[in-house]
C-alpha cells in the first residue's frame, strides 16, 4: 500500500465537479433531463389522482344497491395501495440506486406501464376477486414503479445539474404532478363528452370511461422508457462511490463537458487499498454515517416534515370529489352530470391552486430558498385549514365559491411550499453515497403518511353519531389537517437546513467512510479514511 508520503491524504473535500456546478447555461442534455424525468412525474400523478375521478363511475357501474357509490372502507383500500406499492418502491429503488448505481433508471418505468394497463384491464372473477380487487392489486403494482421514481429521477436530475439551476430544475421537474393531475381531469372530460349520449341511454357504458381514462396514462410512460434507459450514469456517482475515473469523463462528454486535469489527477491520487474496499459495505456506511446525530436529525427533518405534509395532501388530493360531493357543487340528477362536476371541480381546483402552485415553486426556489418556502407553505395550510374547519357550515350553507377559493388557496401553498420543498431537499442535502437511500426513506415517510390518509380519511369523514354518512366529520377532519400542518412547519425549523446556493460538494466534504476496514485507517498519518 502507498504511505501517505506518497500521496498525502487532505481531510478536505476533492475538487468539486465544476464541469457540473459552473455550467450556467440550459442545454440540450439539460432539456433532456428535464423531459426524461418530468414526463415519469406527469404519469405518476396522472395514474395516482386519475381514481379520484374512477372511483364515482365505478361506483355507478358496481354498486348500484349501494346508492351508486363505492363502500367508504372498499375505496379507501383501493386508494391506499397504490401508496403502499410507492412506500415499498421508494425505499427498494433508493437503496438499489446507491448499491448497483443510478443506471437503473427505467426499471420503475416498466413497472408502471404494466401496472398501468392491468388495471385498465381488471375484471371480476365469476366467483371470488371483485373487480376492485383486482384493481387494488394492481395499483400495488403500479404503485411500486411510482415509488421507484421518487429517489431515481431527484438524485438524477440533483447530480446533472449546477448549484445555480439545481432547485429550479427539480422543481420543474416535480411540477409535471400538477401538470398530470390536470391531465387526468381534462382527459376525463374528453371521454366523458365522446361517451355523453351512451352514458345517458345506459349508466353502464361509465364502465368504458374509468377504463379508458386510466389506460391512457401509459402512454407518456411508454414514450420514455428509450430515453432513461440510455441515461449515462451520473458523473458523481462514477467518481465518488465507483471510483471509476474513465466513466465519469464519458459521463461528462455526453454532457458536452470534460473533466479538468485537477478532478481527474485529485481522484486518480487517491489512497485506496483495494482489498479493503471490496469490504466495504453500503449498509454499514449508511449506518455509520447517520449514526451521528447531526446527520440523524436531518433524516428525521426530511423524513417527518414529508410525513406530515403528505397525510393532509394526499387526505384531499385523493378526495376532492369527495369534498365537493359534500359541498353540493357536483350533486346533480344525472350520472353523466355528477361525473362531469367532478371533473370540472378538479380541472378549477388543479389550475387555480395546483398548477400555479408548483410554477411559483419553480420561479422562486433559488431567490427564497427551499426551507423559506416549506415554512411558508406549511404557515398558511395551518391557517387556511383552520378557517376550512371552523367555517365549514357557514360557507358550505352561505357560500360554495368562497369554500372552493379557501380550499384551492389551500391546495396552492400545498404546492408553493412543502409538497415542492419535501422532494428537493433530500436530493442535495446528503453526500453521494446515500443521497438516493436518504431520500427513498424521506419519500417513504412521505408515503406513510398517503397510506394513513387513503385508509383513514373516507372512514373518517362518516364518523358521527348523530348523522351517520352525512360528511359530518369533515370539518373536525380539516381541522386535524390543521394541527398536522402546524406540526409540519415545527419539524422544518428544528430540523431542516437550507440548500440554496450550495454546491453538492459541501455535503461531501465532511463525509468520513467509517466502513472501511481499520487496516486503511491505520495505514493514514491522521488515522481516518476520508473522501
Amino acid at each position: 500500500m502507498q504511505s501517505t508520503s506518497q500521496h498525502e491524504i487532505q481531510p478536505t473535500k476533492l475538487p468539486s465537479l465544476q464541469e457540473l456546478e459552473k455550467k450556467k447555461k440550459v442545454n440540450w442534455f439539460m432539456v433532456r433531463t428535464i423531459l426524461t424525468s418530468g414526463a415519469g412525474f406527469f404519469t405518476d400523478s396522472y395514474d395516482v389522482f386519475i381514481i379520484n375521478l374512477a372511483m364515482p363511475m365505478i361506483g355507478f357501474v358496481y354498486y348500484s344497491n349501494n346508492g351508486n357509490k363505492v363502500p367508504a372502507q372498499t375505496e379507501g383500500i383501493v386508494k391506499g395501495m397504490a401508496s403502499v406499492g410507492t412506500l415499498i418502491g421508494q425505499l427498494t429503488f433508493g437503496f438499489m440506486g446507491d448499491i448497483f448505481g443510478r443506471r437503473i433508471y427505467g426499471f420503475e418505468l416498466l413497472i408502471i406501464i404494466m401496472g398501468t394497463i392491468n388495471c385498465a384491464t381488471s375484471a371480476s372473477t365469476v366467483r371470488g376477486v371483485s373487480v376492485l380487487g383486482f384493481l387494488g392489486l394492481w395499483r400495488l403494482i403500479l404503485g411500486i414503479g411510482i415509488g421507484g421514481d421518487y429517489p431515481m429521477s431527484a438524485t438524477i436530475t440533483s447530480e446533472w445539474s449546477s448549484t445555480g439551476k439545481r432547485g429550479m430544475m427539480m422543481a420543474l421537474i416535480f411540477s409535471m404532478q400538477g401538470v398530470g393531475n390536470l391531465a387526468a381531469a381534462i382527459v376525463t372530460l374528453i371521454i366523458l363528452a365522446i361517451f355523453k349520449q351512451a352514458i345517458n341511454a345506459d349508466v353502464m357504458n361509465l364502465d368504458y370511461v374509468w377504463r379508458l381514462c386510466i389506460g391512457l396514462g401509459a402512454v407518456p410512460a411508454v414514450a420514455t422508457v428509450y430515453l432513461r434507459f440510455t441515461m449515462p450514469e451520473s458523473p458523481r456517482y462514477s467518481l465518488d462511490v465507483k471510483h471509476d475515473v474513465e466513466q465519469a469523463t464519458a459521463a461528462i462528454a455526453v454532457k458536452g463537458d470534460k473533466l479538468k486535469e485537477s478532478t481527474i489527477q485529485a481522484h486518480n491520487n487517491r489512497v485506496i487499498d483495494p482489498i479493503n474496499l471490496e469490504k466495504r459495505s453500503h449498509w454499514a456506511e449508511f449506518r455509520a454515517y447517520f449514526r451521528q446525530w447531526r446527520h440523524l436529525k436531518v433524516l428525521l427533518g426530511t423524513s417527518l416534515s414529508w410525513f406530515l405534509l403528505d397525510i393532509a395532501f394526499y387526505g384531499l388530493g385523493l378526495n376532492n370529489s369527495y369534498v365537493l360531493s359534500a359541498i353540493g357543487f357536483s350533486n346533480k340528477s344525472t350520472a353523466f352530470e355528477t361525473m362531469w362536476w367532478n371533473a370540472v371541480g378538479q380541472v378549477i381546483i388543479t389550475v387555480l391552486g395546483s398548477v400555479p402552485g408548483y410554477y411559483l415553486s419553480v420561479i422562486f426556489i433559488e431567490s427564497w430558498g427551499r426551507r423559506t418556502i416549506q415554512i411558508m407553505g406549511f404557515s398558511m395550510c395551518t391557517i387556511l385549514f383552520i378557517i376550512l374547519s371552523a367555517a365549514y357550515y357557514q360557507l358550505r350553507d352561505q357560500s360554495v365559491p368562497a369554500f372552493i377559493a379557501i380550499f384551492t388557496l389551500a391546495q396552492l401553498f400545498q404546492n408553493f411550499g412543502a409538497n415542492t420543498t419535501t422532494f428537493i431537499i433530500p436530493g442535495e442535502v446528503f453526500p453521494t453515497k446515500v443521497r438516493s437511500s436518504a431520500h427513498g426513506i424521506s419519500a417513504a415517510a412521505g408515503k406513510a403518511g398517503a397510506i394513513i390518509a387513503s385508509f383513514a380519511f373516507n372512514v373518517l369523514v362518516e364518523t358521527n353519531d348523530t348523522y351517520p354518512g352525512e360528511h359530518a366529520f369533515l370539518p373536525e377532519t380539516l381541522g386535524i389537517f390543521a394541527a398536522i400542518m402546524f406540526l409540519g412547519l415545527i419539524v422544518t425549523i428544528l430540523w431542516v437546513p437550507e440548500t440554496k446556493g450550495k454546491d453538492l460538494e459541501e455535503f461531501e466534504e465532511d463525509y468520513v467512510a467509517p466502513a472501511v476496514a481499520p487496516e486503511v485507517t491505520q495505514s493514514t498519518n491522521d488515522g481516518q479514511f476520508k473522501e
